[in-house]
């Protein structure tokens, strides 16, 4: 991946594709679960896109690229809130014949969402997009002690929400 930032700094716009290419699911995942709506999401991924082929070539580090990206990705999200200023309901998910790994995929997605979003966004972050501690408190401009908290609490409330699915299932 470092070679690719590096020849889309140089204006390979080949690349800087490859590069948007590999990152737009997980860029999606994070959009969606601060935005609960998925033409906001889109929105707020194809305004990401725009600001890192504008400024890819500011990036110091090219290993830093997928933590950077998603800096920019948050923080349009977070300026998307703002400017609306409300509060978005959940969306109802319609129900398609699916894979079982697809189905456990849109059931953890789903069960993500009915959670807090200042948990939300730490376990994406730490177990779908697999940054560390210290990348997730830097990203999110906050202590590691916070970020452990918030994954601690965030894993029992996730469980919490499981053992509700699993009740409800057995009635």
């Amino acid at each position: 991946m470092i070679n690719l930032v590096k020849k889309a700094q140089e204006n390979d716009a080949e690349a800087f594709i490859q590069l948007m290419e590999l990152n737009k699911v997980n860029m999606y995942k994070i959009a969606k679960s601060y935005l609960h709506n998925e033409e906001d999401a889109a929105d707020a991924v194809a305004d990401t896109i725009l600001t890192c082929f504008e400024k890819i070539q500011s990036l110091r580090e090219p290993k830093y690229f997928k933590t950077w990206m998603i800096r920019i990705l948050i923080n349009t999200c977070n300026d998307m809130l703002k400017q609306k200023n409300k509060n978005f309901l959940m969306e109802e998910y319609v129900e398609i014949p699916v894979e079982d790994s697809d189905r456990q995929n849109i059931e953890f997605l789903e069960t993500l969402n009915k959670l807090d979003q200042k948990y939300r966004v730490v376990l994406i972050l730490y177990y779908v997009e697999g940054f560390s501690v210290k990348e997730i408190a830097e990203l999110l401009d906050m202590k590691e002690v916070t970020v452990k908290a918030r994954l601690q609490r965030g894993r029992k409330r996730y469980a919490e929400q499981v053992d509700v699915k699993v009740l409800y299932a057995g009635r």
